[in-house]
């Protein structure tokens, strides 16, 4: 609990632009909510507002947890906080051209047609650029802080880096189809899913397709790793209360790299999935054998992991102070 109220008191000093931006996708987010439940038109075989409903919970969820790790920097404080402003615009930048063109009743991604699309699509191509970029700067500095404590700090390591692979994948959903640049004039230019068209039969809620590959999926667990690693030390933290083994800090950080390396080959093999243009909802026996393996080897590593240590005290508890 410690660790809890040591984040709450902290969140006064989270960096500001981003957290502007979180509230401005939140609001987003609610609005969008609304017209899921007033608007029934349908676009790309979904509704129109589950796009940008889910976008803005997405980035607002990404632009918190950035606003909280710049506040853990106490290296190139000036630097980080660029970085963060720079990600906060490419952000808004992001959400308000998938708020406009619900609207409008067109596309966002990948959308050619007009003139106007070109440029709103060429807008958000250019942002996620930057947004990369500065994400990848943002991580080399926190490699470089040595403040928290060394579970916590390998949690927002390898949770970093796991982003940077899912934001990665999204670059393979630009190429295009050999279909699309074959038609003149080109409308779309990408597409979410392989070897099928987006708007097909898909998952609910999700809507990941159920008839070939969808890189949305390990985009999705790649961007989410950002949240995932620094939630598994936090419920570290409120397990080792029970279990005195996790007080150990060793013990700690082999988990993490467990659960990192976890995340990892999960981002890994979904990708490999979606280009061999496999639903999701359909593995074969391969992607089914892979997932096995995959999961045999953690099982594997976390009994590792939980070794105690002969002839070394136990540490105490997680203290209030590791993520913050």
């Amino acid at each position: 609990m410690g660790t809890v109220s040591g984040l709450v008191r902290s969140a006064f000093g989270w960096h500001r632009p981003l957290m502007w931006f979180a509230t401005f996708a939140a609001a987003v987010t609610v609005i969008a909510a609304i017209g899921l439940v007033v608007d029934d038109r349908m676009l790309v075989g979904a509704p129109i507002w589950a796009k940008p409903c889910k976008f803005a919970f997405s980035f607002g969820l990404y632009a918190a947890t950035w606003a909280w790790m710049h506040s853990l920097q106490r290296r190139h404080v000036r630097l980080g906080w660029h970085l963060g402003t720079f990600a906060a615009v490419a952000c808004a930048l992001e959400v308000a051209v998938v708020f406009l063109q619900t609207i409008r009743g067109h596309r966002s991604h990948f959308n050619v047609a007009t003139p106007f699309d070109t440029a709103m699509w060429t807008v958000m191509a250019s942002s996620i650029a930057v947004l990369w970029v500065v994400n990848l700067v943002g991580t080399i500095l926190l490699m470089r802080e040595k403040h928290v404590d060394r579970p916590a700090l390998l949690a927002l390591r390898l949770g970093a880096l796991i982003t940077i692979a899912g934001m990665t994948v999204a670059f393979l959903m630009t190429w295009g189809t050999e279909e699309q640049r074959a038609n003149r004039p080109m409308k779309i230019i990408g597409s979410h899913s392989v070897g099928v068209h987006d708007g097909g039969p898909s998952m609910p809620v999700t809507g990941w397709s159920t008839t070939g590959g969808d890189l949305r999926v390990p985009h999705f667990i790649g961007v989410h790793g950002l949240q995932l690693m620094p939630l598994f030390v936090v419920a570290l933290g409120f397990l080792a209360a029970g279990a005195p083994r996790l007080r150990d800090e060793l013990v700690r950080v082999r988990l993490v790299w467990t659960f990192g390396g976890l995340c990892t080959g999960l981002l890994a093999l979904t990708a490999w999935q979606a280009l061999r243009r496999q639903p999701l909802t359909s593995p074969d026996l391969l992607t089914i054998g892979v997932f096995g393996v995959l999961v045999a080897g953690t099982m594997v590593a976390a009994t590792w992991a939980l070794r105690a240590r002969k002839s070394v005290p136990v540490r105490p508890s997680v203290p209030e102070e590791a993520l913050v």
